[in-house]
């Protein structure tokens, strides 16, 4: 898996446990929607890290909690 899919996947996973659309998040975490939609689909390689801290203080979660999951601990080493 890549890190854009993980990361795509991860925000998925949230909005359906908090019960919310991909645009109540950017609502929520002052995110412009068009970018979580580019996240989300193909056209945004790797989102800022100050983009995701929006997008865990909108859904009231740390960055340890955002990425503590099997898929980004089992992402293989991008630079060799």
């Amino acid at each position: 898996m890549t890190l854009k899919k993980a990361l795509a996947n991860r925000i998925v996973e949230l909005c359906e446990e908090k019960n919310i659309t991909p645009y109540m998040l950017a609502v929520i975490s002052g995110v412009d929607k068009s970018t979580i939609y580019s996240i989300l689909g193909n056209k945004s390689r790797k989102p800022e890290v100050a983009t995701i801290k929006k997008i865990c203080d909108g859904l009231e979660i740390t960055l340890a909690e955002f990425f503590n999951t099997p898929e980004f601990n089992d992402l293989e080493q991008e630079i060799r």
